[in-house]
């Protein structure tokens, strides 16, 4: 991909991971884009079944946007899509699953990283927070991925007042699936979870979770009856089900 970050095929899980540890693997625009096309690539190739986001070292996730540059809020506004919100909408359409892999300081911009996945395990060293108030910001871009995961009075207190916070504190927060003092053990394990599953149903059902969640009752329950319907119709569906029937493991084509 780039210097910037590192790209890397290990068994059915790509890992894009920041290469910026002198500047605690702060967010650029070749990050971005990087992570984007990574991402792109995963739904591309039904080979890879997940996506783990990262960072290089053990100091830092990501410390969110490059203040010392003096130009991370400088944008051409005659453009209406911007790089991080660009890659928002990106990790939105995959149906690849995301894993966030927070070794260290999650901060800003990196929180918004974390949160656009849809699991995340972190190490009991990491530490989280928004601290965007205290430099006459606000983390206004990372709120669209952060509002349906955090619930509305911890994320308001963590916006407004801009403090840290641990690992665990994240966890009882629900930005985490797991904390583990082996951070790689406990990927493993979930890795091991996923990948043993249907390809098809997760990639269908990603998609479908992604689709619900803005709509009404209603609305949703007219999407999940079409949506059952296509599940049914793929040949991981059937294969599931006959080795269901005669007690063995099934043999995933990812179709």
């Amino acid at each position: 991909m780039n210097d910037e970050l590192l790209c890397e095929v290990r068994d059915a899980a790509l890992y894009l991971t920041i290469n910026r540890p002198q500047r605690r693997n702060a967010i650029t625009p070749a990050v971005l884009q990087g992570i984007c096309d990574g991402i792109l690539r995963a739904n591309r190739d039904a080979d890879i079944r997940a996506v783990i986001i990262t960072g290089i070292g053990e100091q830092a996730f990501c410390a969110g946007a490059d203040l010392q540059t003096g130009t991370s809020f400088t944008f051409d506004y005659a453009d209406p899509y911007q790089g991080m919100a660009n890659l928002f909408r990106c990790a939105r359409q995959s149906t690849v699953p995301l894993i966030a892999r927070v070794n260290g300081a999650c901060m800003a911009g990196g929180m918004g990283l974390m949160a656009m996945c849809d699991l995340a395990v972190a190490s009991e060293s990491a530490v989280f927070g928004l601290p965007e108030v205290k430099v006459g910001l606000f983390p206004a871009q990372v709120l669209s991925v952060l509002q349906h995961v955090v619930p509305r009075r911890r994320l308001t207190e963590i916006c407004l007042c801009g403090e840290p916070f641990s690992a665990r504190e994240a966890l009882a927060a629900g930005l985490l699936n797991y904390v583990s003092e082996d951070l790689d053990a406990e990927l493993d394990r979930l890795l091991a979870r996923l990948l043993n599953k249907s390809p098809a149903a997760i990639r269908r059902g990603l998609y479908t979770l992604k689709h619900v969640e803005a709509m009404s009752f209603e609305q949703s329950m007219a999407f999940t009856e079409s949506q059952i319907g296509l599940f049914a119709l793929t040949e991981d569906a059937r294969e599931g089900q006959l080795a269901f029937r005669e007690k063995r493991q099934p043999m995933w084509t990812g179709r």
